[in-house]
């Protein structure tokens, strides 16, 4: 069992190229992967994208791309001699007037504005390829290892949810029998109470709580249960994301609840149904970060 929150980071650098790949994890419904790449990296966004999903399958995932370039031929620098030219046919020209000592040496003129720029050299789109696709791996190792770490701690706390859950269904299967005898009882009781010494017709008596235990029979729903319990467990022990699925047993898991508590008509069976979906909220909002 994975979680979706990680962080992992990777680099890789090759002929004074380094590339430095960092990613960040939260839930998320689907892959959805986010990165705003400088437009000199763009060539890389493609096995980026590819090289996550290869390994995600659920999550909203930060990608952050450092670069550096140490190479001798990086940059270059480029002198725009038409506007060296016209600064100093315009010095010139003052200095005609004004009688200036004149200073312009090449030293001075690079520092005029605009003159000189600094070119950043072309990349080499496969180096850069190579580069981002073996940074990316690493990161997706340390995210991964996290994610896996996390996912330990949230199967405890789950397991310890659905046991908790269980233990309030045998709670309910152990009270279900007794809630039909109790209620004849109690309807015999009344009855003599209001009546005295009149006789009780016991066949009526007995059709009123053959209904009433049928309104209130929740033996299918607590079989159910047990099955959604049982799978739930298995999909605990699963190598391949469960997330999805678990959210989905959990909602089936409380609509029986739900039914359990709007057939229930006594208070100790009210009582376990409210703690069991108490342990059912629990593991719906846990799950929320299972991969």
């Amino acid at each position: 069992m994975k979680s979706m929150t990680g962080y992992g980071k990777g680099t890789a650098s090759l002929d004074g190229r380094e590339m430095t790949v960092e990613l960040k994890s939260v839930n998320h419904r689907f892959l959805d992967v986010s990165m705003r790449l400088p437009r000199t990296l763009s060539c890389v966004e493609d096995v980026l994208r590819t090289t996550i999903a290869g390994r995600l399958v659920r999550g909203h995932i930060d990608v952050f791309v450092n670069y550096r370039n140490t190479r001798d031929d990086a940059k270059t620098v480029r002198v725009d001699e038409t506007l060296l030219n016209a600064y100093v046919t315009a010095a010139k020209a003052a200095n005609s007037s004004l009688m200036l000592k004149d200073d312009l040496t090449l030293s001075n003129v690079l520092r005029l504005p605009d003159v000189t720029e600094i070119v950043p050299a072309d990349e080499d789109a496969d180096a850069l390829i190579a580069l981002a696709k073996e940074a990316t791996v690493l990161a997706l190792d340390g995210l991964i290892g996290m994610r896996i770490a996390e996912g330990e701690r949230l199967k405890a706390a789950l397991l310890s949810g659905v046991n908790a859950m269980d233990a309030y269904r045998e709670e309910i299967l152990a009270r279900a029998p007794f809630v039909a005898e109790e209620y004849r009882q109690k309807l015999n009781d009344r009855i003599e109470a209001v009546l005295n010494d009149t006789e009780i017709d016991r066949a009526r008596l007995a059709t009123e709580v053959a209904l009433f235990a049928d309104r209130c029979c929740i033996d299918e729903e607590l079989v159910r249960l047990k099955s959604h319990i049982a799978q739930f467990r298995e999909y605990l022990e699963s190598q391949e994301p469960v997330g999805r699925n678990m959210d989905f047993i959990v909602q089936e898991m409380n609509r029986e609840c739900n039914t359990i508590g709007s057939k229930a008509n006594d208070g100790a069976l009210t009582k376990s149904v409210l703690a069991c979906k108490a342990e059912i909220e629990k593991l719906r909002e846990q799950i929320q970060n299972v991969e």
